[in-house]
């Protein structure tokens, strides 16, 4: 909501020298959000002027232009001369002219300057040039404006042009905010500054007369309520829809966010900008017959005002007449009856809706209005008579109307019931001690009716604020109104055994770790198709059960993945094809694994407003697939660049399993590596990965077709782990272990084995037999060809001992080592290579 505050001075005391800065620290202060300053983008000089003389002259190029001398007074340099393309005025005629230096809105420098032959010293405004509209019908004529002003007085003020508005945002529980009137109020309950409400108007009239009465048939209430509870018409004649709109108006209507649309429809726009309740004027020769305020029929047609006609639907609440639909009620008018340039008299129009009503039919019709944005947040009903009279007032005076007897009222009784806050409830809820006093006082000054009961107040809220309803509310209010800043910021105590859980550390650990190790996360969507499940979600590729969605926002994928590998490959291909080919990618993230024969989900949707029992919770949770969390990685392009004195490497295995030992360190599991097979990867360069005898995961070399298949140039390696998997076996580790201060002895060992025996189970049968001195062991060599039998290989493994207690001897060592080559000759048949 945009305020001009010369419109809120109107209302509540605003000390003179108040900045917007200052009013909207105040609106803060009782709950709104500050969102802006507005102002018109204009500086002097600009002054009122009076044409002394002008002189036609017509150009080559088929226009005429005015010669112009303008007295702009003394103060001013006296009469300058000023070239304009206008012809709406006079000599004699007083406007509005901007001097050089002077600034407009766009922003418009203006400077002497050479034109049309003559130096053009100035120039004379016209009312859009000025901010103050859109339409461009030549100068401003302050006579037009009934404005007689001195020569040289600034036109900034004179226009109401120096006005700023602040803009608060009001969140959809306090629609009365959306008016002046609740603004000023609110700034009133801020500062304590006198409010004075624009809705207590003394009028000689309190009643309606007899005429123009209307229907409300309302066969289908929502909820129980009519759509239509009060329905207020006024009627002003003889208006003159020519007259301008004054400019203070247009002014305070434009920092507000509206634009001028003309005399009448201003002045309806301006009264629910004051006072928060949507009018709408008809033009009463246009009318046919009596109104009735009924929903639409199936099928029914009308053409609102934006041109646009509009299928109804048998919830819209209409506004008729004789001939049909005059209007969508609350949300925008017909264009059958509208104002226009020839109406004479006007019917106004002020009610109250149904919200809920007013909000259907608003996003039915996709048709957001000011009108509707009001009606939906709730309108004080006690306000359709006042804001009717006020709108007539303004038309009788500006619009040269006359006000008649004729209108007509339907009131429905104003009910709101009263609510108990018990004695010590706000204290108890809020966590500050207010006094009775403070509490009382704060309910008052909202506007409330609190009176003393037993064991606290019997409160009635405001007509204004639909949006109290318990007693939650009326605590909210309170610590609204005596300040947020004395609520005490108390961190609540977190019980012990509390926090991440050990899967939780674990998963942050991995993912930490990998982007440490210069991998980068890259989360993807969980959804594939069923071909890519297939392929990457089992080893031999074979088809296994996937979850297919009901309602999946790409068509073309509509099964939960079984892989992260499909997200990885769209992501990496996203990247090459925008220039980046050297990726290190990874992502932890869920996998669904449906097991075969099983039924998955159901259509019972327990009730929202009671918590499931223990039965529906385990058959909800039983219908939900095994979802498991990984971890994957895709290598692509090359680990190090080519650079001065080194060629590019290309990342591969090597890579890939270093990644892997990464996420052993960090996850605290060693994994081990055999040969294996999988469809999606390539033959020979394949790896299983295993933990303590348990599959965990794959390494490997994408398959050149799958690579082909994702648009990835070159080789791409990949690995995907179970991460709930390895963290269940992962066993609690030392944080540190003692240091020794003994030397280490090394040995190195060459064996001869069977090419098909895995190096892995070599190594464990050394480490083994070596016992407790072998600290370290590691493959550094894995020889086949020349100088060895067929069919076997030679494996060097390095081997380093340590004893806590003394230093090792070499015999010590070599007896250690002999011992482990002993068990791998026993269950392999090693022999030690000569």
């Amino acid at each position: 909501m945009r305020v001009p505050l010369s419109w809120l001075r109107e209302y509540v005391d605003l000390a003179a020298d108040a900045t917007p800065e200052d009013v909207l620290a105040a609106m803060v202060t009782v709950g709104f959000e500050e969102e802006d300053v507005h102002r018109f983008d204009i500086s002097g000089p600009v002054v009122v002027g009076q044409v002394v003389s002008l002189e036609a002259e017509p150009q080559s190029n088929g226009k005429t232009i005015n010669w112009c001398q303008v007295d702009v007074g003394a103060a001013n340099g006296g009469v300058r001369g000023i070239v304009c393309g206008a012809h709406n005025f006079v000599a004699g005629d007083k406007v509005v002219v901007t001097l050089p230096g002077a600034v407009l809105p766009g922003p418009f420098p203006i400077a002497a300057r050479k034109t049309y032959g003559h130096v053009s010293d100035g120039m004379i405004a016209s009312a859009r040039e000025l901010g103050l509209g859109d339409e461009h019908n030549g100068i401003l004529v302050l006579a037009d404006l009934g404005i007689d002003a001195p020569v040289g007085t600034d036109a900034i003020s004179l226009l109401g042009l120096d006005d700023v508005a602040v803009e608060i945002n009001v969140t959809p529980d306090r629609g009365y905010a959306f008016s002046v009137r609740g603004v000023a109020r609110e700034y009133s309950h801020a500062t304590g500054a006198s409010f004075r409400d624009p809705a207590e108007r003394d009028f000689a009239e309190l009643q309606p007369g007899a005429g123009h009465t209307a229907i409300v048939d309302d066969a289908t209430p929502i909820r129980g309520n009519v759509g239509a509870s009060e329905f207020v018409t006024r009627v002003v004649r003889d208006v003159d829809p020519s007259r301008p709109t004054p400019p203070w108006m247009i002014a305070r209507l434009s920092l507000a966010g509206m634009r001028s649309l003309g005399i009448l429809i201003d002045i309806t726009n301006y009264v629910m900008l004051e006072l928060g309740q949507p009018l709408h004027g008809y033009d009463l020769d246009r009318l046919t017959g009596g109104i009735t305020v009924r929903r639409a029929t199936h099928g029914e047609k009308m053409t609102t005002l934006d041109g646009q006609e509009r299928t109804l639907h048998g919830e819209d609440l209409l506004i008729t007449d004789e001939s049909g639909p005059i209007g969508l009620a609350g949300v925008m008018g017909g264009g059958t009856t509208e104002m226009s340039e020839s109406t004479r008299n006007v019917l106004i129009e002020a009610a109250t809706f149904d919200p809920i009503t007013i909000a259907r039919t608003a996003r039915r019709h996709k048709l957001p209005s000011e009108a509707s944005k009001r009606f939906e947040r709730g309108v004080d009903p006690l306000v359709p008579f006042v804001a009717a009279r006020r709108a007539a007032d303004l038309m009788v005076e500006l619009a040269g109307g006359s006000l008649t007897d004729e209108g007509g009222a339907l009131f429905a009784e104003v009910f709101v019931g009263d609510i108990h806050l018990p004695e010590g409830f706000v204290q108890s809820l809020i966590g500050v001690d207010y006094t009775d006093a403070e509490i009382t006082d704060a309910l008052t000054m909202i506007g409330a009716e609190v009176t003393a009961a037993e064991g606290g107040w019997l409160v009635i809220p405001p007509t204004w604020r639909p949006d109290i309803t318990d007693k939650w509310s009326l605590a909210e209010e309170v610590a609204r109104i005596h300040g947020l800043d004395r609520i005490p910021s108390v961190l609540p105590t977190p019980p012990s055994g509390r926090g991440l859980t050990a899967h939780q550390q674990g998963r942050r650990r991995v993912a930490d770790a990998l982007a440490a190790a210069g991998l980068v996360e890259t989360p993807s969507f969980p959804f594939a198709t069923e071909a890519e499940n297939d392929l990457h979600g089992s080893a031999s590729g074979e088809h296994l059960p996937s979850i297919r969605l009901a309602n999946p926002l790409d068509g073309s994928a509509p099964f939960l993945r079984r892989s992260l590998i499909p997200g990885l490959l769209q992501i990496a291909h996203r990247n090459i094809s925008r220039g980046l080919t050297d990726l290190s990618l990874f992502e932890t993230g869920v996998v669904f694994l449906p097991e075969p024969g099983v039924e998955y989900g159901t259509d019972e949707v327990p009730p929202l407003g009671e918590r499931p029992s223990d039965e529906t919770l385990a058959a909800l949770n039983a219908s939900i697939p095994p979802q498991h969390r990984h971890v994957a990685v895709l290598l692509t392009g090359n680990v190090v660049v080519r650079q001065p004195g080194r060629t590019a490497e290309v990342a591969g295995l090597s890579e890939a399993l270093d990644a892997v030992r990464v996420i052993g360190a960090a996850a605290g599991v060693d994994i081990d590596v055999a040969q294996g097979h999988r469809a999606a990867l390539h033959p020979g360069r394949t790896g299983v990965l295993s933990v303590a005898g348990v599959e965990v995961g794959y390494v490997g070399e994408l398959h050149p077709d799958v690579s082909a298949a994702a648009d990835l140039p070159g080789r791409a390696t990949v690995l995907e782990l179970d991460l709930d998997g390895i963290l269940t076996l992962a066993t609690p580790r030392a944080v540190a272990a003692s240091l020794s201060t003994f030397p280490a002895a090394t040995q190195d060992v060459s064996l001869v084995i069977d090419a098909d025996v895995a190096a892995g189970e070599v190594r464990d049968a050394l480490a083994e037999g070596a016992g407790a001195l072998l600290e370290g062991i590691r493959l550094v060599d894995d020889y086949r060809g020349d100088g060895l039998p067929a069919g076997q290989k030679s494996l060097t493994f390095a081997l380093r001992f340590r004893a806590d207690d003394r230093t090792l001897t070499a015999a010590e060592a070599t007896e250690a080592k002999l011992a482990g080559v002993a068990v791998a000759s026993e269950r392999f048949g090693a022999t030690l290579r000569d």
